[in-house]
């Protein structure tokens, strides 16, 4: 079975009634509306903790409020309405969710950073295949179940059993292991297939990913912009070495030289020689370059 060879032994955990209800959205006491708050601050403690404490609808809404006023409760609280109408199964909820055209993949404009924000795609009904996961996710834990996030390379999708994917962006349409291969091959990444591309994956990979998702899409449309999804990325622990090197040398490109040495300072902090000693080399060209 697919769901012992991840390491789980459920893909989807049924919860009471009562504890659904009482719980609803996971916002929590100092969730309020962002121009009261301060939203890099806030997402940092909320994705330092444990990953399964970790409120994916809350932590997707703070990455908003970095982009645009958005009031974290009242988002929350029509989550909480959108979900008392759906059905209680998962896949119910998908074809509860796309299958009628209620939420939608925008294939017009895939690269549009609103799909990108949670808050947004509530309000316009289309999203990408992450965002609308989420909203998958988040409606279904109401519901009583958690749902994992499915990080197959190019296109995210939710997992609802053993072998039962949805993918949210395609009307909710229910695919098996080898309906995720024919996806994959589709879309020609370029990589060989491996079952393990259907690992199931928590809120701090989702959220992850929602960031690497948004600085692509912002370097290419809005440049300065995408500083502060990189500084939010930068901020969720375990980034790697590799990673981290990736983000100084973009942040040197949009002429941020010493906030990319002080990147380069940290990591080079955790290295070993002649290792560091090649970082701290790079933060020094980048520093010369700000003077």
């Amino acid at each position: 079975m697919m769901a012992s060879r991840f390491g789980v032994s459920r893909w989807w955990t049924p919860c009471s009634r009562d504890t659904t209800v009482s719980r609803r959205s996971s916002v929590t006491t100092a969730s309020v509306p962002s121009s009261q708050m301060q939203p890099t601050e806030e997402f940092t403690r909320l994705v330092r903790r444990p990953d399964r404490e970790i409120p994916l609808d809350e932590a997707a809404l703070l990455i908003s409020a970095h982009d645009h006023d958005v009031d974290i409760a009242a988002t929350l609280a029509s989550l909480d309405e959108l979900s008392r109408d759906a059905p209680d199964e998962p896949e119910a909820i998908a074809e509860f969710l796309f299958a009628d055209g209620r939420f939608a993949g925008n294939e017009i404009d895939y690269a549009d950073p609103r799909n990108s924000f949670l808050d947004e795609v509530l309000r316009r009904r289309l999203g990408i295949p992450i965002t609308l996961s989420v909203l998958m996710i988040e409606v279904s834990r109401r519901r009583g179940h958690t749902l994992p996030g499915i990080g197959m390379p190019g296109h995210f999708l939710v997992g609802a059993g053993p072998d039962r994917f949805i993918d949210p962006f395609h009307s909710g349409a229910a695919l098996d292991t080898a309906g995720c291969r024919a996806l994959f091959e589709r879309l020609q990444i370029g990589a060989p297939w491996t079952d393990g591309y259907l690992t199931p994956v928590g809120p701090r990979a989702i959220l992850v990913r929602m960031l690497a998702n948004l600085v692509h899409t912002l370097v290419e449309r809005a440049p300065a912009n995408a500083v502060w999804a990189l500084r939010l990325r930068l901020a969720v622990p375990g980034v790697a070495a590799g990673e981290r090197r990736d983000a100084a040398a973009l942040l040197g490109t949009l002429g941020r030289f010493e906030e990319a040495a002080t990147v380069l300072d940290d990591l080079a902090g955790e290295l070993d020689e002649p290792g560091a000693a090649r970082v701290r080399q790079d933060a020094a060209r980048l520093r010369a370059r700000a003077n």
